[in-house]
């Protein structure tokens, strides 16, 4: 966890950040006046970190399907706005694969969240197709989860055990890009990845040459190209996203300096001029000529460094 948000969880009630049961927190920055839908929330532990980070004039929503995890979140609800000072924060039972279920209306969210819950969702296309209908044109989803890098067979989907341990659930990286790009967004980015090492010995037989990855990606709600393509435009970070003075890093490929001129392709300037993120950048050149595609550099998740191997997500 960021330094930034770590110093946060001392305000968080000790019954919230015990039960909670998600993995890391994937909490962007620039949140600010903002509306946050967390999926999967749980305990509440993410939203009352979001709550402080948006502030008196943006609002927390947090959806999970578990009454006993809501009952813990709402019994903490009044304790949290008197240390916070922001009564920001709502929750409401409901299914991620149909928000309805919890009112959430269409084009109404800044920022989706959400923390090692997807790979649990037995309707994987449903829920980001519910995501994509409730973002605002520009919003964001940014969100933890395991993936794997082939599909994984029936009877490991099935098995309790995989289940429990958040890698039966596992969507394939490719499938992934697949649902995106059915729900409009042609252009998701990997933020982190590292292989799971799997030190169960029954866990690693079962899962045999499948390799698990913890992964941290985000998408926009934006009119992509399907391919990086090059305008000659350039991009600088201002510095001034709160904790992040130094640099920005929107993704595993492109970390921005404060201050340093990157070459970037069309896809990520939008991302830099379309979304809240606009302010903190200033981005140089238009679309009007063309040089070809871009060379992102975007590094293949089979190829992630076994160096980063961790020993699991939930």
């Amino acid at each position: 966890m960021p330094a930034h948000l770590a110093g946060l969880l001392k305000d968080i009630h000790s019954e919230v950040k015990q039960r909670f049961y998600g993995c890391g927190s994937p909490i962007p920055p620039a949140l600010e006046d903002a509306t946050v839908l967390d999926l999967g929330c749980g305990t509440g532990r993410d939203c009352y970190l979001l709550s402080k980070l948006v502030g008196a004039g943006g609002r927390v929503l947090g959806v999970d399907m578990t009454e006993e995890q809501l009952a813990v979140a709402r019994r903490h609800r009044d304790w949290h706005a008197e240390k916070s000072g922001y009564a920001n924060v709502e929750f409401y039972q409901g299914y991620i694969e149909d928000l309805k279920t919890a009112g959430i209306a269409d084009s109404t969210v800044d920022v989706v969240v959400s923390n090692c819950v997807m790979n649990l969702s037995p309707a994987k296309p449903k829920v980001y197709s519910e995501i994509f209908r409730v973002l605002k044109p520009g919003g964001e989803l940014f969100f933890s989860d395991v993936f794997a890098d082939r599909r994984v067979p029936v009877e490991l989907a099935r098995d309790p055990v995989m289940l429990g341990e958040c890698l039966g659930g596992s969507m394939y990286v490719e499938d992934f890009r697949r649902v995106m790009a059915r729900v409009g967004c042609l252009d998701a980015r990997v933020c982190q990845a590292s292989r799971i090492d799997l030190h169960n010995v029954d866990i690693a037989r079962k899962a045999g040459n499948i390799g698990f990855y913890s992964m941290t990606v985000r998408a926009f709600k934006l009119d992509f190209e399907d391919r990086c393509e090059d305008y000659g435009q350039v991009a600088y970070y201002l510095g001034t996203c709160p904790s992040h003075p130094h640099g920005f890093e929107l993704d595993d490929h492109h970390r921005f300096v404060t201050g340093k001129p990157m070459l970037v392709c069309g896809n990520t300037s939008d991302m830099l001029k379309h979304t809240r993120y606009a302010p903190h950048f200033s981005v140089v050149g238009d679309s009007q000529m063309h040089y070809g595609l871009f060379d992102c550099g975007t590094p293949d998740i089979a190829q992630t460094s076994e160096a980063g191997a961790k020993s699991g997500c939930c």
